[in-house]
């Protein structure tokens, strides 16, 4: 999926207008339009504003990952994770890994 379609499909599913998208943006209704019908292709900084709005990583919607599950919750977490000690940052890892794996383990019993 190019990153028009990307932009059409993450605005109809917050079910905002090309409008308001423009607006939050920085940007005109028209030329939202043109990047969704992949005539122009916005700007890195252009489109870090539309990533924002449609609160995913600029990294998903130029196409570098498929995880638009990477919104900016999970960002902001991965984040402040990142700036743990290290010790309480092990703990955090090895904690989310147990529930991770305790929740796989219950899903493939549940087949």
């Amino acid at each position: 999926m190019n990153i028009g379609d990307k932009i059409t499909a993450l605005r109809k599913a917050k079910k905002i207008s090309q409008a308001d998208l423009a607006k939050e943006a920085g940007v005109s209704r028209e030329i939202i339009g043109r990047y969704e019908r992949n005539e122009v292709s916005p700007s890195v900084d252009v489109a870090k504003k539309i990533a924002d709005a449609l609160e995913v990583s600029l990294d998903y919607l130029a196409g570098g990952s498929d995880k638009a599950a990477f919104d900016k919750q999970t960002l902001k977490l991965i984040d402040e994770i990142e700036e743990l000690e290290p010790s309480v940052k092990d703990k955090l890892i090895f904690l989310a890994n147990a529930i991770i794996r305790d929740a796989k383990t219950g899903k493939a019993y549940a087949h």
